[in-house]
């Protein structure tokens, strides 16, 4: 303030000097009357800018503080422990995480880039979305199942609170979205479906080998994946040797890729280890009469099999198919052969209308239609939806060719078998592993 320069007024001469000086004073005071005014007025104007100054920056605050709490409240939901949130839930924009990408190798390089295989991938993008829920749903399911399994369960207890998580993380609604096969549990010699029909009492014990086998499905695309579970670390190479052989099987795989081919390369790497059991030393051999397969809607054997042994058929993997790569390791022959009581049971894909008399069997197939369709399924899920006494119509059905009895696949006796099984996706730009997660 005291640097201002106020404004110079000039007086009119007069003559007259007495009036020249009252006329003077009269200027002298009106020219003090005018600074102070501005005085004011300059001084009114910062107090004025100030309160605004201050105004803004509580406003900026305020909106600050708002900003905060709507990002709050958009936090990303997280998963309960026990799971209990439907995965939809998780993911409101409805998008689900891509499993592991791999790139396709040699002669087909140029499909990364092309645009019109891009552009087919973005056709099929409600499809991959649906397979992606299902492999969410796996990944989370299975992570929870390993963080509580232990000896002295009851195999029933093991398989129905996976089965029951399964239901609720995947919004099971009929045939739209659910389990999409028994949980296989098979122990030690048992290679495959096996899971405990009601009533069974098998405890898992501390020295089991046990294979858990079970599917996802959104809209009838299936998601098939597998581990397994030991809790000796003397089994450590047992599993090594399956785990690596299927990460061989998948590597391998792609657009043009002959099966035979696969086989060769997953046999190499599963019958390069070895396994110490109790002093014994024993050659880890891939199961031969067992495979993987490709997989279509509904339908979770489609038609081609990948062996894990070399030898096998001449025939080609092919662009939009998927496929799970499964490979056994065993310490015993190296061939199944079907033992112990049945529980799993599919209706035959392309079973036609077959007359029955029996009308407890069309019952029991009106049933399986509604509840199942072309999924398997065991009798533990018969007796979940209320059926009693179906033996004899299941027995029926079975003899007429309708529906496929799948009993457990055994290796020689006091042998172990060690599985492990992912589920592939061969897109047109690139190979897609749908149902890798964090665990294996």
């Amino acid at each position: 303030m005291a640097n201002e320069n106020p404004e110079v007024v000039v007086a009119p001469v007069v003559e007259n000097g007495g009036a020249e000086l009252s006329s003077k004073g009269k200027e002298e005071q009106s020219l003090e009357s005018e600074l102070s005014k501005k005085l004011e007025i300059t001084e009114d104007g910062k107090e004025e800018n100030n309160e605004e100054a201050e105004g803004s920056k509580a406003e900026t605050s305020t909106t600050t503080k708002k900003k905060k709490k709507k990002n709050k409240s958009k936090k990303k939901p997280q998963q309960t422990d026990p799971p209990t949130i439907p995965v939809v839930k998780l993911f409101p924009s409805g998008d689900f995480p891509e499993g592991e990408i791999q790139q396709y190798k040699d002669d087909n390089l140029w499909r990364t880039t092309s645009e019109e295989k891009r552009e087919l991938e973005r056709l099929h993008k409600p499809i991959y979305n649906s397979v992606r829920q299902a492999a969410e749903v796996h990944r989370q399911v299975r992570k929870y199942v390993r963080s509580i399994v232990k000896p002295g369960m009851l195999m029933t207890d093991i398989c129905e609170t996976l089965e029951d998580t399964v239901r609720k993380l995947i919004s099971e609604n009929g045939l739209k979205a659910g389990i999409a096969f028994p949980t296989g549990c098979s122990l030690n010699w048992v290679a495959a479906h096996w899971t405990p029909n009601s009533g069974d009492k098998t405890v898992l014990q501390y020295d089991d080998v046990m294979k858990l086998d079970f599917g996802t499905h959104i809209d009838g695309h299936i998601v098939d994946c597998a581990f397994t579970v030991a809790f000796n670390p003397m089994y450590d190479p047992l599993l090594a040797a399956s785990r690596e052989a299927t990460y061989t099987g998948i590597k391998e795989a792609g657009i043009d890729v002959r099966l035979c081919d696969i086989g060769a390369a997953i046999q190499e790497v599963m019958e390069s280890y070895e396994v110490e059991i109790n002093g014994k030393v024993f050659p880890v051999k891939s199961i031969r009469n067992l495979n993987g397969h490709s997989i279509g809607p509904y339908q979770i054997h489609a038609g081609k099999s990948v062996p894990i042994v070399k030898g096998g058929e001449q025939t080609k993997m092919e662009e939009g198919e998927f496929y799970a790569i499964e490979t056994f390791g065993s310490t015993g022959k190296g061939f199944v052969r079907e033992d112990l009581e049945c529980s799993h049971y599919m209706k035959n894909f392309d079973a036609g209308h077959v007359p029955l008399r029996l009308p407890r069997a069309k019952q029991l197939l009106a049933t399986i239609n509604n509840n199942f369709s072309t999924l398997a399924f065991c009798r533990r899920y018969l007796d979940r939806i209320g059926e009693t006494k179906y033996l004899m119509a299941l027995k029926n059905l079975c003899d007429a060719g309708i529906v496929q009895p799948y009993p457990p696949l055994c290796d020689v006796k006091g042998s172990y078998v060690s599985q492990y099984e992912h589920t592939i996706l061969l897109r047109p730009t690139c190979k897609e592993v749908v149902s890798k997660g964090d665990d294996y």
